[in-house]
């Protein structure tokens, strides 16, 4: 193996800088290291310098920046059995989602290296002068996108790699022009260090501005809070917990210059079962709900963790064999020992509760997890809204409509989701045809006869939905229409040729 040893240190404009306080870090296996602790001082400076870096990064051609995220791909590839010994070391996580997640980084990176290539994301357009229009001459305009300055990105616990150091807030905003400042997320500072070196690497390779990436590591609010409301930062990145993200959320509203924040909150990603499908593969859709449940410790934001149908035999049937693959399922460990200390409170907050009913029921000791299977009716349901909230981890609840009228009403009645899912057979579509209007305003994804777990990094990928599933229900933190939340758009009136941006001067 490779035996990486971390510096321990931020990397703030292209040198490695320590702090007077450290923190430990938390393996599941392997040693633990020592990481400085950022405060708002790193992250001044981290913000100085990225602002230096706008001013040459953000006039670079779309063929520099292509090259520039290119070259981290690479980097971060030179460094694959180190990242994927770490990142193992640090969450748990086994070495085949390693790989998997260091391929999806580096996919990402060089599917926006073609992206911007393309130019199609500029949304180029121009209204011609007619100087002879009556009553007013018309005048000639032309307008692009254009990058929106220094960007905060906040590490995901749940994805060291993808959602993370180099992960897809980072690549869309480099890709728009952005310069980056991260503030990694503890439960994986040694990875992030890796990564963080990664893009160092490729800054020297391609000769980029120093200040175009940094990475402040923390295990305190300082830092986070710092990035949010530093005058130089102009939009956030986040992917984390409904109550640390709208925190920040509100932060970012409360600035004197008030900034957008792209936060990706939390989700139920609720599963419709509709009676023909269930009658006819009830065993089948469980045995996949069951898989989508617990795959990775139940710890992927498009988990999903209700199902709803309408009561009846093969409800009962379809929760028999949820049950029974579920219990096939065994313990492993969470991400963090924070996260399952907080999975093991959400789930006896909702099984004290007197509305629900307990099918299984695992030990979850200590940083360790295993599945937990309740049911409730509809009218309890609707009747009890806490049962709505987010469970982190492995952690499902069946609900038995009455009718598919209750259906609707649930279905009207849920928050903001990231995905809704219609298991459903040619019979019922005509079900689901009355259940689409409502899922199209409860969802940024709607998915037929599938899980969400595993989203498609891709041009048509919406990931993003009405709140709590994230902050703007207009973009998405996972496709190449991502690049829109660190762009805006300038109209140019009059302007002569010589003063517009190269990529108006020819249109």
């Amino acid at each position: 193996m490779s035996q990486f040893k971390p510096r321990g240190k931020h990397l703030i404009a292209g040198e490695w800088v320590g702090g007077e306080k450290t923190f430990p870090s938390d393996p599941v296996t392997g040693p633990a290291h020592s990481f400085a602790v950022g405060t708002a001082a790193e992250v001044d400076r981290a913000a100085k310098a990225a602002e230096e870096a706008f001013w040459t990064y953000g006039a670079t051609s779309r063929e520099n920046r292509a090259a520039f995220l290119n070259a981290i791909a690479d980097e971060i590839e030179a460094r694959a059995e180190a990242i994927t010994e770490i990142a193992s070391q640090e969450t748990g996580l086994p070495e085949a989602r390693v790989n998997g997640e260091r391929g999806r980084t580096t996919g990402q990176l060089r599917l926006f290296a073609k992206h911007i290539v393309k130019g199609e994301y500029l949304d180029r357009r121009h209204d011609p002068a007619n100087p002879d229009r009556q009553p007013a001459p018309k005048p000639d305009l032309k307008l692009m996108q254009l990058p929106i300055g220094p960007v905060g990105v906040f590490g995901a616990s749940n994805f060291p790699l993808a959602f993370s150091t180099a992960g897809g807030d980072t690549a869309s905003a480099l890709a728009a022009g952005c310069p980056v400042i991260v503030k990694g997320h503890q439960a994986h500072p040694g990875t992030g260090e890796l990564v963080a070196e990664a893009i160092d690497a490729a800054i020297r390779k391609t000769g980029q501005h120093p200040g175009v990436f940094s990475l402040i590591q923390s295990n305190i609010r300082e830092a986070g809070e710092a990035l949010v409301t530093h005058p130089l930062i102009k939009a956030v990145g986040f992917t984390g917990s409904t109550g640390g993200g709208r925190a920040l959320f509100n932060l970012a509203a409360s600035r004197p210059e008030p900034i957008p924040f792209y936060g990706e909150l939390g989700s139920i990603n609720p599963q419709f079962l509709l009676p023909a499908a269930l009658a006819a593969r009830g065993e089948k859709i469980a045995q996949g709900w069951a898989a989508s449940l617990t795959m990775g410790v139940g710890q992927f934001c498009t988990n999903p963790g209700v199902a709803i149908a309408v009561d009846g035999a093969p409800v009962d049937e379809f929760l028999q064999a949820a049950q029974v693959a579920l219990e096939k399922v065994l313990e492993q460990p969470m991400l963090t020992a924070g996260i399952a200390d907080a999975y093991r409170r959400g789930r006896d907050r909702l099984t004290g509760l007197n509305c629900i009913r307990a099918r299984l029921a695992s030990k979850s000791d200590g940083r360790n997890a295993g599945p937990d299977l309740l049911e409730t009716t509809g009218d309890e349901w609707l009747a009890h809204p806490e049962l709505h909230e987010e469970v982190f981890g492995p952690f499902g609840i069946l609900v038995r409509a009455k009718n598919m009228d209750q259906m609707q009403e649930i279905a009207r009645g849920i928050e903001g989701q990231l995905t809704c899912t219609l298991h459903m057979d040619e019979a019922d579509v005509p079900l689901a045809a009355s259940l689409m209007p409502i899922l199209q305003r409860k969802a940024g994804r709607l998915i037929a006869n599938g899980f969400p777990t595993g989203v498609e990094v891709s041009d048509a990928m919406m990931h993003g939905g009405p709140y709590p599933a994230s902050t703007n229900a207009s973009t998405t933190s996972v496709g190449t229409l991502a690049i829109r939340r660190f762009l805006r758009p300038v109209a140019f009136q009059d302007m002569p040729a010589a003063l517009l941006p190269a990529e108006l001067q020819s249109l």
